[in-house]
């Protein structure tokens, strides 16, 4: 694990525990896009730890995403290089969409509240310029901007640019404002901000593959409301009414598999922080000793909306 091997900085886990969140288990039962699930009243948020955050797949991304955009939960990846070249401190990446830190960072904004200014990106390091700081600054300097642009050393296209909100600065640039205008001019990179819903919250079917009758069953019933289904999870499936302002997190259990209790657990976990109720489709019977629903295939004619699912337990 990427924090074994790393003696000056505490697990994200045991970070997000000192700062007050409840996190739940790890999720390990099976190959999963996400390690952990943590809250902190409102904020909530899935983490996957690897040490390189290459090594995080454009398929893997696409369900983390998926899924935080489904609960409303920020996604964001913990790591220490990309390929052989070790993360720089302080500073953000991007991989498939998902935002990328070193522990250290991650430690730093979490106990400290302090948030990286630099994102990576092709071609280098870039800065969001607090447009209205600048603009503002500008004018009780009493400059115009092609004045201010060449004492930056930016043409004043540029320069109109980041006033207008429209551009991202090289730091070498940021710099320069910084010094020229007296004030910080950087924008601070919310790394826990939620996801933003951009797509249905549906996986095609040609990559999220139903890969057992149940599930089929699942989808075809409950096509008119919010549901991703998923490989890398604890869980299979996740629905969302929100006219019922229900979230189901839901696991489809087969006869043969052996690490359905530790499976069982992890949803069960997942579920109590992101305050989802946690159901299981069996092919014959309940669960002894496990604390969640269980709904027999038969049973499943007998249901007609995500509501008759909470309540009949």
């Amino acid at each position: 694990m990427i924090y074994g091997e790393m003696e000056r900085v505490k697990s994200p886990e045991a970070v997000l525990k000192e700062a007050g969140f409840s996190v739940s288990e790890r999720c390990c039962a099976r190959p999963s896009c996400f390690d952990f699930a943590a809250r902190k009243n409102n904020n909530l948020i899935l983490i996957k730890v690897q040490l390189d955050i290459d090594n995080l797949s454009p398929n893997e991304s696409l369900e983390l995403t998926s899924i935080s955009e489904c609960i409303y939960a920020a996604s964001l990846l913990v790591g220490e290089r990309t390929r052989e070249k070790p993360l720089e401190d302080d500073t953000v990446y991007t991989r498939y969409e998902v935002l990328a830190i070193t522990p250290k960072t991650f430690e730093n904004i979490v106990i400290r509240r302090i948030y990286p200014l630099i994102h990576a990106g092709p071609g280098g390091y870039y800065v969001e310029i607090d447009n209205e700081v600048v603009k503002k600054r500008r004018q009780e300097l009493g400059f115009s901007v092609g004045e201010i642009a060449e004492m930056v050393g930016i043409s004043r296209r540029t320069f109109y640019g980041y006033e207008r909100g429209m551009a991202k600065a090289s730091v070498a640039a940021a710099y320069n404002m910084v010094y020229t205008l007296g004030v910080p001019v950087a924008k601070p990179i919310n790394v826990f901000e939620k996801a933003k819903v951009q797509r249905k919250c549906f996986l095609t079917a040609k990559f999220a593959i139903a890969k057992s009758r149940l599930l089929q069953k699942i989808l075809r019933k409950f096509a008119r409301y919010r549901i991703t289904t998923v490989k890398k999870a604890p869980f299979d499936f996740i629905l969302s009414a929100s006219e019922e302002n229900v979230t189901i997190i839901g696991g489809v259990a087969s006869n043969s598999e052996q690490e359905l209790s530790k499976r069982v657990d992890e949803i069960l976990s997942v579920s109590k922080i992101v305050k989802a109720h946690p159901i299981l489709i069996t092919e014959e019977k309940a669960l002894p000793d496990k604390d969640i629903a269980c709904i027999c295939k038969n049973e499943l004619s007998k249901i007609r909306n995500p509501e008759d699912l909470v309540a009949k337990f």
